[in-house]
């Protein structure tokens, strides 16, 4: 049985650190240490602390290295104006779905999309959308997820000032 549980603040350094495996398997180069950890762990530390549950994390330990994360899955909820296709406006997004590379194919990974799955469930929400990997995509079709029709466009802002 694989114990999937929420995570906690003190869970953001080993969260950050496998998104750190996510980033460098969608992008085939390891992403270099930089700032960009501690804005991480820093808005993942106020986001798991924060009360209004905006964010789901769940994770898996490594069952032979207490304290290390074996595998994560990160979600959140943002509330849109609401339409025919979606009344309430709530819709996931899904952005951070990891297993280390030494505890794949234990189903790790698969259980924490579940009970992210299971926490959108909870709070009404019916549409989540994410970005796949090539690696990733079986998964997610497996638990229902399909291709969405229409562009995607996206401007990136330089930092102001």
């Amino acid at each position: 049985m694989i114990n999937v549980r929420r995570a906690v603040v003190g869970d953001a350094a080993e969260v950050i650190r496998l998104r750190g495996v996510m980033l460098a398997s969608v992008d085939g180069a390891e992403p270099a240490p930089g700032p960009w950890q501690d804005a991480a762990r820093k808005n993942l530390r106020d986001r798991l602390a924060e009360p209004q549950d905006t964010m789901g994390v769940f994770v898996v330990d490594k069952p032979d290295r207490p304290g290390e994360l074996a595998a994560v899955a990160v979600g959140t909820i943002e509330r849109r104006l609401g339409g025919p296709a979606n009344p309430t406006g709530l819709v996931g997004y899904v952005f951070n779905v990891v297993t280390a590379p030494a505890y794949r194919r234990r189903g790790y990974s698969r259980a924490c999309l579940e009970a992210l799955l299971d926490w959108y469930r909870e709070r009404g929400v019916g549409k989540i959308d994410l970005r796949a990997s090539a690696d990733g995509e079986p998964l997610y079709r497996s638990l229902g997820f399909v291709p969405t029709t229409g562009p995607t466009l996206r401007l990136s802002l330089p930092p102001a000032g």
